[in-house]
């Protein structure tokens, strides 16, 4: 499973830029295998993406703004989805990847399956 980022290198919003900055670092300093898939010069990428965010994670303009994050075909999130999930310790969830042997979230996700174990 591959990780697609949907960023715009040539944005002009700053703002914009240090969000898709800030996913590409930490995906990288997680070792995720990610693709980067630019939309300001690729019509493809732009319509793959705009098409691809569910109806109800569009804003009011219906125009999604990068970054938009998907693991292969499915939808994880934008950037404020990730931001939370990084503060939860929960990125691996939120990719929909498996957490690496011996990572927090390998151990959160064992608690959680022990704690849902112990309420059956």
């Amino acid at each position: 499973m591959v990780i697609k980022v949907f960023l715009a290198t040539s944005s002009g919003s700053t703002a914009i830029k240090k969000k898709q900055q800030d996913v590409v670092g930490f995906l990288e300093a997680l070792k995720v295998d990610y693709t980067q898939l630019d939309i300001a010069c690729n019509e493809e990428n732009r319509k793959w993406m705009r098409q691809n965010v569910p109806e109800e994670k569009k804003p009011s303009n219906g125009i999604p703004l990068p970054p938009q994050i998907f693991n292969e075909e499915s939808y994880c999130g934008d950037y404020e989805t990730f931001f939370d999930a990084k503060e939860d310790n929960s990125v691996y969830a939120f990719l929909g990847l498996a957490p690496p042997p011996g990572s927090k979230g390998e151990e959160e996700e064992e608690y959680l399956e022990e704690t849902q174990e112990e309420e059956a």
